[in-house]
């Protein structure tokens, strides 16, 4: 296992970003539910086309799985802001290895090495 190498300086910088990421995230997703709503509202008390609901559930479709990455990077985003209250922000919950720096500038919510999410995106 290679040193841990990430000061303080570099940790409270991910911390910042990843606090952003959070509110961001958390404000789409509930845009998103918001507008899910007004939809479903909306649709109840207007006549229906059976093309008009299609189009809506291809719509909701895509917006689910744009709400469901969204879902995963959040977690990911408050595993990473425990880890660093932990104490072992930049290293592999899989492994024990360390993840390199540059992964953690790259992806911030990194949990895992690129190796290890390689192989988990795999199975």
């Amino acid at each position: 296992m290679s040193k841990l190498n990430l000061d303080t300086a570099f940790i409270e910088r991910q911390r910042d970003y990843l606090l952003r990421l959070r509110a961001s995230l958390k404000s789409a997703l509930e845009a998103t539910e918001s507008e899910e709503g007004e939809l479903r509202s909306a649709a109840a008390d207007a006549p229906r086309e059976y093309e008009d609901d299609a189009q809506e559930l291809d719509a909701l479709g895509v917006d689910d799985d744009i709400v469901g990455r969204d879902l995963d990077r959040l977690q990911r985003v408050e595993r990473a802001l425990k880890k660093i209250d932990d104490g072992t922000y930049g290293v592999s919950d899989l492994s024990g290895q360390v993840i390199p720096r540059e992964r953690l500038e790259a992806v911030p919510e990194a949990t895992v090495t690129l190796t290890e999410e390689e192989r988990l995106e795999k199975h």
